[in-house]
């Protein structure tokens, strides 16, 4: 039985690996073929795709802990990463003028991003319970 479980959890991290990496391959086709999408998609998108991943990010390293404690440290990290663009020294907006560096800690704090965070959060804790954690 415990042998089991295991394995159980184990497919279920792998789960939550590959829901993050679909979501990484998700953003970045919202972005390079944003000009194909809906206005409205393209423009919302990325930052709910970004959250999302996030959010199953922190269920891998967290592996079998509660959806709650997922959805508070995705959401205290998203909401750290834009309110970290308050801040405005040169050796960070250097940073921020990378590629990987503005898909990692963005450009400009926006509010309306809190709210794309929130909702990308709130649809993958969705997913995860529809889906993921179903299969228990």
């Amino acid at each position: 039985m415990k042998q089991s479980n295991e394995k159980l959890k184990s497919m279920e991290r792998t789960n939550y690996l590959v829901a993050a990496f679909f979501m990484v391959a998700l953003g970045l086709f919202s972005r390079r073929f944003s000009n194909l999408l809906p206005d409205f998609i393209s423009q919302h998108a990325g930052d709910m795709l970004w959250s999302m991943m996030i959010y199953f990010g922190f269920r891998f390293l967290l592996g079998g802990k509660k959806i709650l404690l997922a959805m508070v440290g995705s959401i205290l990290f998203c909401f750290g990463i834009e309110f970290s663009q308050l801040y405005q020294a040169d050796w960070i907006n250097e940073l921020r003028n990378s590629t990987m560096g503005a898909l990692i800690l963005g450009r400009g704090f926006l509010v309306v991003d809190l709210v794309r965070y929130l909702s990308g959060i709130a649809i993958a804790c969705l997913v995860d319970k529809l889906l993921i954690c179903r299969k228990r």
